[in-house]
């Protein structure tokens, strides 16, 4: 309990970092359309993604103690559905208690799927919410997805799939990635997720591989001919030199339906611990959304000081170069005005005019020169200023690591924007102060939120 509670106690300091912090500024500069903390306050979430045949709905149900996802050999379900509890019948059997439909998810505040309201209504038809009293998602929440196909289009779904996948990764703490012996290659919808949705929108601690029912393999050499296969295959598609961890697991509820596990009890019973692995692994989802959220942290206040970085060097470049070019039309218009002195001296009409006069005619002809400094020859000169910096943004500030190159690209275009928008006419007091906020996170913010993190994982799951 004292775990759990730390645990509680740490998503809220984090949570309130955010919404305090972070998400004015965000909103302020265009960074995010929705408060930061929109995708992170709900519940861990651990995603299940995986080819048709994979048994995804199986292995939920084998989770959870029961029947809750329709299970099949064909295609089943094409429906994205968010698996959460329910503790108002905690003393009844394992049920689902309530069902919620995609346009009424969307748009409930309580959860935090609003932004993927921009994927249309054929999404949100194909979206929705059950939730079940089963112990299991005490603490958790599970999304099944639509298995993988080789030949389907974006036209036949009705949305864009992999950008589905990738909004989901990325607010996911875990993500399950199963496949089955009779598809240890992976189809095209995989292909695409492994290679560039996954790694564009989640971290790759954040993956795990499973080779799901096992019970269906023949024999121990039958299972290691798909493990190696399955390893090559991954290895393929992912890039990486060393190969990716893979989990065995099956169902044995649904083993016992078809007497697969009777069959194969020879060696099934010797990976009995690579199921408990698996399990243990998703139930410590809550443990990796504090990872998250703390990487969360770390992300958006670098990502964000970068910008303000990049708007408060160039608002002092734009601040320099207008009182120089300000001086210089001062200085200008004096010397027009002096120069205008002496002329009337040399015109016999004006001869006779006072010296009072004269200096007035001059001051005059001093005022009008520097008005047309400032109101067209300075316009010209800031908008060529202007531009040249647009073009040359890379300047703005130091990109001597990976980390800072990355940071920069992600926040480039969005700095483009704004400058350009508000052609330097902003604040730099009121950028400075939420720099100085945005980097007091990121640098102090952070290391306790770590430190505090490691404390976590001194402390034992039972206390």
């Amino acid at each position: 309990m004292y775990r759990e509670n730390y645990i509680n106690s740490l998503r809220a300091e984090l949570l309130e970092m955010v919404a305090e912090v972070l998400t004015p500024v965000a909103l302020n500069h265009g960074y995010s359309e929705v408060p930061l903390e929109t995708n992170i306050k709900w519940r861990p979430q651990v995603l299940v993604l995986g080819n048709y045949s994979s048994g995804k709905s199986m292995l939920i149900n084998d989770f959870i103690g029961a029947d809750i996802q329709a299970t099949g050999q064909a295609p089943t379900d094409d429906s994205f559905t968010v698996i959460t509890y329910d503790d108002k019948y905690d003393n009844d059997p394992v049920q689902v208690t309530e069902e919620r439909d995609g346009k009424v998810l969307l748009n409930d505040p309580e959860y935090p799927f609003e932004s993927l309201k921009k994927h249309g209504q054929r999404f949100a038809a194909h979206f929705r919410l059950k939730k079940v009293n089963a112990p299991f998602l005490k603490n958790l929440a599970i999304i099944d997805t639509p298995g993988m196909l080789d030949s389907i289009t974006e036209r036949d779904r009705g949305y864009n799939y992999q950008e589905v996948i990738g909004d989901f990764a990325q607010i996911a703490d875990l993500v399950l990635v199963l496949f089955d012996p009779h598809k240890a290659g992976t189809v095209r919808e995989a292909h695409a997720s492994l290679r560039d949705t996954l790694p564009a929108r989640t971290f790759e601690d954040r993956i795990l591989y499973v080779l799901n029912r096992i019970d269906e393999c023949a024999s121990m050499v039958d299972l290691l001919r798909v493990y190696g296969t399955l390893c090559w295959n991954l290895s393929q598609i992912t890039g990486r030199k060393d190969i990716p961890m893979i989990h065995l697991t099956y169902s044995p509820r649904a083993a016992e339906k078809t007497g697969q596990s009777e069959h194969n009890s020879q060696f099934l019973q010797y990976l009995e611990n690579q199921r408990d692995e698996l399990k243990h692994a998703v139930l410590q989802a809550p443990r990796h959304r504090l990872d998250h959220l703390a990487t969360f942290v770390e992300t958006h206040s670098e990502r964000l000081s970068h910008l303000l970085e990049g708007m408060i060097s160039y608002r002092k470049k734009t601040r320099n170069f207008r009182l120089k070019t300000g001086l210089i039309g001062f200085l200008s218009g004096i010397l027009c005005g002096l120069a205008s002195f002496p002329a009337m001296m040399l015109i016999p009409m004006l001869g006779g005019l006072d010296q009072m006069l004269q200096c007035f005619i001059s001051g005059g002809v001093a005022l009008i020169a520097l008005l047309f400094w400032s109101s067209v020859i300075q316009k010209r000169l800031f908008k060529r200023f202007h531009n040249k910096w647009m073009d040359d943004l890379v300047n703005l500030t130091p990109l001597e690591t990976q980390t800072r190159r990355d940071s920069w690209a992600s926040i480039q275009d969005l700095l483009h924007a704004n400058l350009d928008k508000s052609q330097g006419k902003f604040s730099l007091g009121s950028i400075k102060q939420e720099y100085s906020a945005i980097r007091k996170i990121h640098e102090k913010g952070s290391k306790e939120i770590r430190d505090a993190l490691n404390e976590l994982s001194t402390l034992k799951a039972d206390i």
